[in-house]
């Protein structure tokens, strides 16, 4: 035989040699007698970087290396699943169990970066890790640059103060979480999304609506929970270093141990500040104010058959200093010096969660949270004197079970919240204790994986307010698995704190005018929304419509139009709504090149002297394309974000004189950010740009020339404050053997 005829032989042999080193199958999931293949589900071997997922019918096809034989398959809302495999098999089937621990799942190879929950009737997204990476993440307030249902932006533009907006509504209509705690209330409103670092998120959830009863009475517009990493399945080391061109430097740090198979805890540290003066609009004040923080999380994790243990506590430090470039803090504060500002935070949380499981057929466990949290704020705003102290513990006991058979699923508890708030505005105290205890239960009904009914109900006392009623219902439908309905329609409240939730409002000279009697805010909140899953390329691609409209029964209006010297805060006397529509398509026709196109369009009105007015500094609409390219092996990754923010408008300015006038409406803008990561074996390296085409509003504080006078306004802002900035930052992962 000659060697051409050999190797003709051996060519036409490799795919049958390959085929032999492969391992194939099936993931399914199991409803009664009948199993539903589940696409896009990670499988991978364990130690390595060899993995694949399942496409649109569930199947999946491995290559076999000779010296990995725990194959892993995890999917979001499903127990993951280990196999052992000692050589090639095909023809798996593996049948994944339902579960809400999501401790275990980690995402090896390219998966999507938001995944909507197919079997939630609440509409729910979540961020993942792998998103959070593809845009600059130093903090919550600027983890949703790639999200089109969530907006961060600043409440004015000296303090450096964000907010997020959800369904056309301020974050104080939003309830923010903490794994399933409320967190970064009250005081910490301003200034919250900055205190938890990105790289110590698991991932984010936002759910829109009035979403569960069991975190509470507070969600109008939808609840966002971030996860933090877990200390039983975190890396034994993560290091995150970063910098950019407007001299922001941060360093964040985290470290596991596992004691043993029970016990593991972990430790997060981060620094982080800002100390180079920028004024690239001219106007004599900083583009952003200069700031230190120093942060440290430490958690604790124990399990046993039948207990689940996490615990923990938080300590923060932060000082914020803005205002005039040449404002020196230590010289006195009147009108012969610069204007200047100055924002101390100290703050300290701990937490336990217990879980005791009684009967796993009946899937019955007890479950409770404790809480703690103190935040004292210590400012001043030129001349204004800001000082708040709040103290805040939570407690919620749960009991969940099924009821006959999986299909009916009761959860009820008991909950109370207690806030002590002490406040000092230019001298004068002033005080306020909010008790609430409440009762709730939810039952979920599920008689078949195409149909869900979730119905909800709690009962709360407030010292102050009184009764509450809040009743929620949630319902999914699909057909075949593959389009997705849901329909919603629910009640929240909101005990609005002027003071403690708006002093940005200090950094300006409007007089804070605030009305008596101020009452409970109260809204329903109806959604409909449809999602259909095409099998078409790497991940099936995904197509979602949504609708939803907020009508407030009452509201604390927030008024800068009646008077431009005066904010305002009264009780709705009118209507007030808002409306969002919402269009979005996710793909992966490519492997390696994930897509996101969407448009959200926001009427949001509300009644001031009798006339239903647009509400200022709000979008009417946004544009958002993310595309994504990860080059095979993920030896790089390519990442383009392009927001359209359209028109807007803006509180009247005509009563100033005509220097200190803006227009009564801003035109649409786009941001364009770009970032260009490379991966190596243990640590990547990451270079970005933000602001691409250093767009910024320009006119941005009006008097600035004249702080200590009656024109100084800091609080019209509709766009970004800061200009091009480049960036580049270092990520170090030593992976535990343990996990």
């Amino acid at each position: 035989m000659s060697i051409k005829s050999l190797l003709v032989i051996l060519l036409a042999m490799c795919p049958l040699l390959l085929q032999a080193q492969m391992v194939s199958g099936t993931v399914y999931e199991q409803s009664r007698e009948e199993k539903f293949s589940l696409p896009a589900v990670n499988v991978y071997w364990a130690g390595s970087q060899i993995g694949t997922t399942t496409n649109a019918d569930g199947k999946f096809e491995l290559y076999k290396p000779d010296k990995y034989n725990k194959l892993v398959i995890s999917f979001v809302g499903f127990m993951p699943d280990t196999l052992f495999l000692d050589k090639p098999v095909s023809n798996l089937e593996v049948i994944l169990k339902p579960g809400s621990d999501l401790d275990e799942i980690r995402i090896v190879q390219r998966a999507p970066g938001t995944i909507i929950d197919r079997l939630d009737p609440i509409q729910t997204e979540k961020i993942t890790y792998a998103e959070l990476c593809k845009a600059a993440c130093c903090n919550l307030s600027e983890s949703f640059n790639t999200n089109a249902s969530v907006d961060a932006y600043y409440s004015n533009a000296v303090t450096g103060a964000r907010q997020i907006r959800l369904l056309g509504l301020d974050g104080t209509y939003v309830q923010l979480l903490t794994e399933n705690i409320p967190n970064m209330r009250g005081i910490a409103t301003s200034y919250g999304l900055t205190y938890i670092p990105g790289p110590w998120m698991e991932g984010i959830m936002v759910s829109k609506g009035t979403s569960s009863v069991k975190n509470g009475y507070e969600s109008i517009a939808g609840q966002i929970n971030v996860e933090y990493l877990k200390p039983n399945v975190a890396d034994r080391l993560l290091l995150n270093l970063f910098g950019s061109s407007a001299g922001r430097s941060e360093a964040n740090i985290v470290a596991s141990h596992n004691f043993s198979s029970k016990l593991s805890t972990l430790i997060l540290g981060h620094f982080s500040n800002d100390f180079v003066k920028e004024d690239h609009n001219g106007d004599n004040f900083l583009d952003e104010p200069l700031y230190t923080q120093y942060n440290l999380l430490n958690r604790w994790y124990y399990a046993t058959d039948h207990i689940r243990m996490h615990a923990g506590w938080t300590l923060l430090s932060e000082e914020r200093t803005s205002g005039s470039l040449d404002f020196i803090k230590n010289e006195p504060r009147d009108v012969d010096h610069p204007y200047g500002i100055g924002i101390t935070t100290k703050r300290a949380e701990a937490f336990l969660k217990l879980g005791y499981v009684f009967n796993n057929e009946l899937n019955s466990s007890f479950g409770s949270i404790n809480s703690f949290s103190y935040h004292k704020q210590k400012s001043f705003f030129g001349l204004r004197s800001y000082m708040g102290d709040q103290f805040n513990y939570y407690l919620n006991l749960m009991y969940q079970t099924d009821l006959v058979n999986a299909s009916h699923n009761l959860t009820t508890g008991f909950s109370l919240n207690l806030d002590d708030y002490t406040e000092q505005l230019d001298g004068i105290d002033s005080g306020r204790r909010e008790v609430v205890p409440g009762i709730y239960s939810e039952y979920n009904y599920k008689p078949s994986e195409h149909l869900t009914l979730l119905a909800g109900l709690r009962l709360d006392y407030h010292n102050l307010y009184g009764l509450m009623f809040t009743p929620r219902i949630h319902t999914r439908f699909d057909i075949q698995g593959h389009t997705h309905f849901r329909l919603s329609v629910g009640k929240g409240y909101r005990s609005p704190l002027i003071l403690a939730e708006n002093n940005h409002f200090l950094a300006n000279s409007r007089e804070i005018i605030i009305g008596e009697n101020i009452r409970q805010e109260e809204a329903w909140n109806f959604g409909a929304s449809i999602t259909h899953f095409i099998p078409l390329g790497v991940q099936p691609m995904s197509i979602s419509l949504e609708a939803y409209r907020t009508q407030f029964i009452e509201q604390v209006i927030v008024d800068l139009d009646s008077d431009v010297n005066q904010v305002r805060f009264n009780n709705l006397d009118g209507e007030s709504y808002s409306n969002n529509l919402q269009a979005e398509v996710t793909t992966q026709f490519l492997k390696g090149l994930e897509t996101k196109i969407a448009f959200r369009y926001s009427d949001v009105r509300y009644t001031i002297g009798n006339e239903l007015m647009i509400k200022p500094l709000v979008s009417k609409y946004k544009g958002l394309l993310v595309a994504s390219y990860q080059t095979p092996l993920k030896k790089w990754q390519f990442d383009l974000t392009f927001q359209l923010n359209g028109p807007g408008r803006i509180p009247s300015t005509k009563a100033n004189p005509e220097p200190y006038r803006m227009e009564e409406t801003f035109d649409p803008y786009g941001i364009v950010n770009v970032q260009v990561t490379k991966y190596f074996r243990t640590w990547e390296l990451y270079l970005g740009v933000e602001n691409l085409t250093n767009y910024r509003q320009i006119h941005s504080v009006l008097a600035a020339n004249e702080p200590f006078g009656e024109y100084f306004d800091s609080s019209l802002i509709w766009g970004p404050l800061h200009g091009r900035k480049i960036y580049l930052g270092l990520r170090l992962r030593i992976e535990n053997p343990d996990n």
